[in-house]
């Protein structure tokens, strides 16, 4: 009983900056972390960052942890993904995921996703 809805994805030049959003409604209290991952076409779904909703942990793939940072705005229901220079190996569909209990790192582990919402860098 938790919806996501992402927004925020854009084109943009390679070394360019791109905030994504994240809204949910519904049982939030349920979430214990919120994620991000993201999909290019005919590649698997990737994990890019998580956060746990109460503490505000956060973790990151190796790929991103060093561009990209990951927050909420507990009072707002949302989760941000702050994107800093970008490649156009982050072109993809970025996917927000709501996780009840498990491996934050493994997309099967989450209860709840968002439709996706498209970033395309471009050099």
């Amino acid at each position: 009983q938790v919806q996501l809805v992402e927004s925020g994805g854009s084109s943009v030049q390679a070394g360019g900056s791109l905030r994504l959003s994240c809204a949910a409604s519904g049982r939030i209290e349920d979430v214990y972390a919120m994620g991000w991952f993201r999909q290019a076409p005919g590649k698997e779904r990737e994990f890019v960052a998580t956060i746990t909703w109460n503490f505000g942990s956060d973790y990151y793939s190796d790929s991103v942890k060093d561009r990209f940072g990951v927050s909420r705005d507990k009072a707002k229901n949302t989760m941000y993904l702050q994107m800093s220079s970008l490649k156009p190996e982050d072109t993809a569909v970025y996917y927000c995921a709501g996780m009840i209990s498990g491996n934050w790192y493994f997309p099967s582990d989450y209860a709840y996703w968002g439709r996706g919402t498209r970033v395309t860098v471009s050099s």
